[in-house]
């Protein structure tokens, strides 16, 4: 059984984003992550949603906060002030529709233009369920994706396949970037200035609870 926290209840925040062409599923992968529902009458996706999910890694718990950012093009310059304070992303396409892999290149380098160096990224191949009418083969996407040093997952909103998989992948290797950071951080504290304050918004960053940003 799941286990239950209070939204207060965390020790870190992560913001996770979701990008990639319009229509690929991106909304009802974060419907199937965070309630557990799909919907066959999902509706394009305007400007932005987010919802949040607390699981535990490592014995510490962890709250995601997933921003869902509209695929379609009138919208990019709206979204593109999401991207701050992401740690971590899933890129996503229809494994049905080859223009939605072509234009990864092109969400990639936009994501990695508005994050820090250190972000965690899953590819996303969407819509596993309909191996009839599949266009791009996973072998392709698995070059693409270790040419590129992502991580690559298939995946299924509907029949609810490795949704579960791709989050907790991205959100594990974003605990291990985060430990390091801290451990890192530590070795050196003896030159930062005692009681200095570091002021932060909840809103669009991440955050380890109580202390310091995960990410520039």
């Amino acid at each position: 059984m799941a286990m239950a926290w209070s939204d207060d209840d965390y020790d870190y925040l992560f913001k996770v984003v979701l990008i990639g062409d319009s229509g690929v599923g991106k909304s009802n992968l974060l419907s199937r992550f965070t309630r557990n529902e799909f919907s066959l009458e999902s509706k394009a996706t305007i400007g932005v949603e987010f919802a949040t999910r607390t699981i535990q890694v490592n014995e510490k718990v962890v709250k995601a906060q997933i921003w869902d950012t509209a695929g379609q093009e009138r919208y990019r310059a709206i979204t593109s002030a999401y991207y701050r304070g992401a740690v971590g992303a899933l890129v996503v396409y229809d494994i049905t529709r080859n223009v939605t892999f072509d234009n990864i290149e092109r969400w990639l380098k936009e994501l990695r233009e508005h994050t820090d160096s250190s972000i965690v990224i899953m590819l996303v191949g969407n819509k596993a369920d309909v191996r009839h009418l599949r266009a791009v083969n996973t072998e392709d996407a698995t070059t693409f994706a270790g040419k590129e040093n992502i991580f690559f997952m298939e995946t299924s909103a509907l029949e609810s396949t490795n949704v579960e998989q791709a989050f907790i992948e991205v959100l594990n290797q974003i605990y291990q970037v985060v430990s390091k950071k801290a451990l890192e951080a530590a070795s050196h504290s003896t030159s930062l200035p005692k009681g200095q304050t570091i002021n932060m918004s909840n809103n669009d960053v991440s955050a380890i609870k109580g202390g310091g940003c995960c990410s520039s």
